[in-house]
């Protein structure tokens, strides 16, 4: 973290200042609106603490529903130029390795006083956008309120109940009315996707296993699925995000957008889908796109991990850029969606702050919060850092695999050759899902080709796992 320009300590003067911070900050009357009595909830990953969103939704007559997301009020805690919001603007992000997390926030604010957290009162920056029957949204709007978490919920086990493989989590069960309230919210975003894949949303598959401790040892890695609740949250967040955005639109007020650019790359992902017998436009076309990707992950689901990680590779990467109200935006290629920004995760994401401190800004009639020269070099750090964050998790993915794999040096597995270059070839064990060299026995190996190796050397230092052919 420290070569990359990431600080993984909090200054002292930040920590004299959390100590200074003794409750969480409720405020109530003027245009903070109490909204404490709807059945909202949270979805997370199983040990999440850092809460950053609620949802609840209402059914209206005609068969829309008018979904509400509840924001976390970071800002209110946490003032520009402060200690603590200097350190978040130096990361930008909180950096999620195996062995340790490191927030963007203190732990105090991020997991407690500034979390939607489970049970409690906190204020927030509502979200409220009118979904239409065939998934599109329509009418929106953004005000401050007190909220009130009724049921912390996780992912998986939400999936399960949905899925009909599992009874109802427990705070679904205890809390009236929560069954009826998620499963609205379910079949609400299951419309919105489906709109959203017709318009050219992409989905793709990649494989990012996760470390699994007991104490300090490795003794496992573990794909996180997308699940119904996983996607349930990720279309929600996606129309937050747009919300947000069309609100500083419409305010006149600059705004740090998300982008993904239409991709330079594109004949190379012709190319690609040529060679699996596919045809694609020859400019870029994400409803093609997702046809075709569609179309192999049902033919291919072994390879497809492998196919997504190339067309990642070839759409590029996302970045922040300021826009001006009236200016055109790239928006962003892989969601198909025009207006977009990142604003619902203020506790892990710095980018997510800016625009909190826009929105309020402007629900509150002052002037904006950033000038012109100061929001586009925070939008280039912002994108500089997240790179850099990701580069540490990546590397240290690498060493848990490899750290697992040291005591088995000798076994067999079969594997998935993903790639085969001048530069080398490497292969995919499916268990545990680990990659690494082939550095022996290569000849005449093509991608795609299953293969049985022998693991011969790891270095968990470097993230090195070194097989040769059995």
């Amino acid at each position: 973290m420290i070569d990359r320009g990431l600080q993984p300590d909090f200054s002292a003067a930040a920590l004299a200042e959390l100590a200074s911070i003794t409750g969480p900050i409720i405020q109530k009357g003027g245009d903070v609106r109490d909204l404490r009595d709807l059945l909202w909830a949270s979805i997370d990953n199983d040990g999440s603490l850092d809460l950053d969103q609620l949802s609840v939704c209402e059914k209206l007559p005609g068969g829309a529903v008018k979904i509400l997301v509840a924001i976390a009020d970071v800002d209110e805690t946490v003032k520009t130029g402060s200690a603590i919001d200097q350190h978040a603007e130096q990361n930008t992000t909180s950096v999620y390795t195996p062995a340790q997390v490191f927030p963007m926030l203190p732990e105090k604010l991020s997991t407690d006083l500034t979390s939607l957290a489970d049970q409690q009162d906190r204020l927030s920056i509502v979200m409220e956008v009118i979904i239409a029957p065939e998934g599109s949204a329509e009418a929106s709007d953004i005000y401050r309120a007190i909220v009130h978490n009724r049921a912390k919920l996780a992912y998986d086990s939400v999936a399960a109940w949905l899925d009909g493989s599992a009874p109802a989590p427990e705070p679904v069960s205890r809390v009236r009315g929560m069954e009826d309230q998620i499963r609205t919210q379910d079949a609400v975003a299951r419309k919105m996707q489906q709109l959203r894949h017709e318009r050219g949303a992409i989905v793709l598959q990649t494989l990012e296993p996760q470390a699994v401790f007991d104490a300090d040892m490795v003794v496992d890695l573990r794909l996180d699925k997308l699940n119904r609740a996983r996607q349930l949250i990720e279309d929600f967040m996606i129309t937050a995000n747009g919300v947000a955005a069309r609100y500083l639109e419409r305010k006149v007020f600059p705004s740090i957008r998300r982008i993904v650019r239409s991709p330079e790359n594109w004949p190379r992902i012709v190319e690609v889908a040529s060679e699996l017998g596919e045809n694609l436009p020859p400019e870029p076309d994400s409803k093609a796109l997702q046809i075709f990707l569609a179309k192999r992950a049902k033919a291919d689901p072994l390879r497809f991990p492998d196919l997504s990680l190339v067309i990642v590779k070839l759409l590029g990467k996302g970045e922040y850029v300021v826009e001006h109200p009236g200016e055109p935006t790239a928006g962003h290629f892989g969601l198909a969606v025009k207006d977009y920004s990142h604003s619902t995760a203020p506790n892990r994401r710095f980018p997510d702050l800016i625009i909190q401190r826009l929105l309020k800004a402007a629900m509150a009639g002052d002037p904006v919060p950033y000038d012109d020269g100061r929001l586009q070099a925070l939008a280039a750090h912002c994108t500089q850092k997240e790179g850099d964050a990701n580069k540490v998790e990546r590397q240290v993915r690498k060493s848990a695999a490899a750290l697992l794999l040291q005591s088995r040096i000798g076994e067999c597995f079969q594997a998935l050759v993903t790639a085969a270059a001048e530069k080398g070839t490497w292969v995919r064990v499916l268990k545990p899902p680990v990659e690494g060299r082939l550095v022996h026995g290569f000849e005449g190996l093509q991608v795609g080709k299953s293969v049985r190796v022998k693991l011969v050397a790891t270095d968990a230092e470097k993230g090195f796992i070194d097989f040769a052919r059995a």
